[in-house]
């Protein structure tokens, strides 16, 4: 076998690993997306089921018109058209403590836990945000994935080349982080 051959059959191989590498970065950035894309249809239910809630406390809860208003003009804007993935994370944020607030604030008005309308609401609400608890953990497996492949040797040259860059994980808020004092929860 010739020299010539064997430096073909070489370049062939090399090409083909560049071919392989290439499609399982793009392989991964898709399921990114993907994963993304789920969080994004879990949050959409969510924000279409915060008006109904809204609409079910309203009537009851007078005194705390401050935090409704707050989710429903956070609903708003995170139903804009061009807002990024990191303003609709950050947004999400605001709106889970908004819905913190308002499940303590229920506490004070026995007869809205005993409603009906409201307790089926609130249980399609904690569903909704235990599918985007795991739509997260799925999208941030993703993320890790590619991020390995963007960041780790040989792959890492061929992301650097085609422009791949790694991506952000989906972070729990510092207000989220805290721990709750159970002692002014049962004061207020």
């Amino acid at each position: 076998m010739s020299t010539t051959w064997i430096i073909i059959i070489i370049l062939v191989l090399f090409l083909l690993l560049l071919i392989v590498m290439y499609n399982g970065l793009v392989g991964k950035r898709n399921q990114v997306q993907n994963a993304f894309a789920g969080i994004d249809a879990y949050l959409k239910k969510r924000y279409d089921l915060i008006p109904n809630l809204v609409a079910a406390v309203q009537q009851y809860m007078q005194h705390e018109k401050g935090v409704l208003n707050e989710i429903t003009l956070l609903r708003t804007n995170v139903m804009k058209e061009n807002i990024s993935n990191d303003e609709k994370i950050e947004l999400n944020n605001k709106i889970s403590h908004a819905l913190k607030s308002i499940n303590l604030a229920v506490e004070n008005y026995p007869d809205l836990k005993a409603n009906t309308n409201f307790l089926q609401l609130q249980s399609s609400l904690n569903e909704t945000e235990e599918q985007l608890s795991a739509a997260r953990r799925s999208f941030n497996a993703s993320v890790k994935s590619y991020n390995n492949s963007v960041q780790m040797f040989p792959t890492n040259i061929l992301a650097a080349i085609m422009g791949f860059k790694a991506k952000t994980f989906f972070e729990t808020s510092e207000t989220e982080r805290t721990n709750v004092n159970i002692k002014n929860l049962f004061n207020q």
